[in-house]
């Protein structure tokens, strides 16, 4: 994609997009967040939206639709079986993920049940470079443990590094020896590694877990829920891809996988999501399970109006002057931010903006959630709801004792084509005024812990007055400003 340039000097994302159907937003006074905060249990989870100003809890389902996809929804073929729209969607899996069987879920969590239901027993043992909150809890449902294996410059914050999400492929290697290929189900790879700030790998990376995976006969399943992403930043940081399409990328990545699940929350800008494999004894070692759980082979669960518009995003996703987007404000706060000494995760990943609240919050304990506390903080002072990336997002081991998280993030999703410039430099301002006022915040515990996936529901308190003294410290320096 060509370089658009300012007279002015300035460095500015240049949208490539019109804006046709507007919603409308709510900011609320600073009392009344603090009031949604206590009802809510300080977790912005459980926050309702009409108190929210800016909702960066995440880019899964959130993405803008194109008018494209809007308007293909309507020619959608309400059949339980052999619907049309199924088979537009699965030609579409084909021409852009390069996959002969498609097996379609609701959301990415149900292929990683499923696929975790077909192959995962008590000793497994799942190398991945990263975990994802739900693919470990299906791993550990079924009686399995993961191992992640990312080289150590993958937990520096403020790096250059291009691919930190590579795995670390002496460790895969020494795994592999150590607990036998048979207790190793699969070897899985994430695009891209969403935990650890939203960074990509390496298309060669990928190519030598491949490498790996042949020589001990292991299967190789990638979470492509964030593929078009990952393969923008390939173009842009991995020399052999600079002139490539990214459909090339695409298809060069998804070639070297047995299995391919996503989440078209994030991959399509649509709701969904689905298996697919060039396979047909993975094909068939799955079909089962999809009526079980899902619904019939060709519509899994989803609505097949949401199917078209899938159909759709997934031709979208090869064209740069979409998938950019989203990158380019991730970059554009990330400098920014970071010219403010404000401590961010470095370099610029994809899904989001990810604050170091280890570094923020310094003065928080691990025990109290540093990150789960920012988080509450940030809505307090501005509306803008973002999502624990931290302890919070762990969970207990066996015996019920914590497990701290390697980092302790908040998460500042940017979903496609969603925010304006001037939402972007409100999140800068009011970030920026929090960190200078980063010592009022302080820690939180449980009141409520569900046994899993906890920080999607659970209740959380303050372990003293410090939202009231944030609150005190913003009317100071704002009086009435919302």
């Amino acid at each position: 994609m060509q370089e658009i340039k300012f007279y002015s000097g300035e460095n500015i994302p240049l949208e490539l997009h019109k804006v046709r159907v507007v919603q409308k937003l709510h900011l609320v006074p600073i009392e009344r967040r603090l009031e949604a905060l206590q009802e809510g249990g300080f977790n912005t989870f459980r926050l309702n939206t009409k108190d929210v100003f800016l909702d960066m809890l995440t880019d899964s389902g959130t993405n803008a639709m194109s008018d494209n996809q809007m308007a293909a929804m309507m020619q959608a073929d309400d059949a339980y079986a052999g619907s049309q729209s199924f088979y537009r969607l699965q030609e579409a899996v084909q021409d852009v993920l390069g996959k002969k069987y498609y097996l379609p879920v609701h959301q990415g969590r149900a292929a990683e049940n499923i696929i975790s239901n077909a192959y995962v027993r008590k000793g497994s043992v799942v190398p991945m470079n990263y975990h994802f909150t739900t693919a470990m809890a299906h791993i550990t449902q079924y009686g399995g443990k993961i191992v992640e294996l990312l080289y150590d410059e993958a937990y520096v914050i403020n790096s250059s590094h291009p691919f930190k999400g590579n795995m670390n492929l002496e460790k895969l290697e020494e795994v592999i020896k150590i607990h036998g290929p048979k207790n190793i189900p699969f070897i899985r790879m994430e695009a891209s590694t969403n935990l650890i700030g939203g960074q990509p790998f390496s298309v060669q990376n990928l190519r030598d877990v491949r490498a790996i995976a042949d020589k001990y006969n292991i299967r190789l399943v990638l979470d492509a829920s964030l593929i078009g992403e990952n393969a923008f930043l390939v173009k842009q940081r991995e020399d052999e891809f600079k002139e490539a399409s990214l459909g090339d990328i695409l298809k060069t990545m998804t070639d070297l996988a047995d299995l391919v699940y996503f989440s078209a929350r994030k991959l399509s800008s649509s709701r969904g999501g689905g298996m697919c494999t060039d396979s047909l004894e993975i094909y068939r070692e799955l079909e089962a399970l999809v009526p079980l759980f899902e619904g019939f082979l060709t519509y899994g669960g989803m609505s097949v109006r949401e199917m078209e518009a899938m159909t759709v995003g997934l031709y979208e996703t090869l064209d740069e002057s979409i998938i950019c987007q989203s990158p380019a404000y991730i970059k554009y706060l990330v400098d920014a931010l970071d010219a403010k000494g404000v401590p961010v995760i470095k370099p610029a990943g994809v899904l989001g903006v990810h604050l170091n609240a280890m570094e923020i919050c310094e003065h928080i304990s691990q025990k109290e959630y540093p990150a789960g506390s920012l988080a509450a903080a940030l809505f307090l002072i501005s509306g803008i709801r973002g999502m624990e990336r931290g302890s919070v997002s762990n969970q207990r081991d066996e015996y019920g004792n914590e497990t701290y998280a390697d980092m302790e993030l908040l998460r500042l999703a940017i979903p496609r084509r969603v925010f304006t410039l001037s939402q972007i430099k409100y999140v800068e301002d009011r970030v920026t005024w929090l960190y200078e006022n980063r010592k009022l915040i302080g820690g939180l515990r449980f009141y409520y812990e569900p046994p899993v996936l906890r920080f999607f529901m659970g209740g959380l308190e303050p372990v003293n007055d410090w939202p009231e003294q944030l609150v005190a410290k913003f009317k100071e320096d704002f009086g009435e400003s919302l």
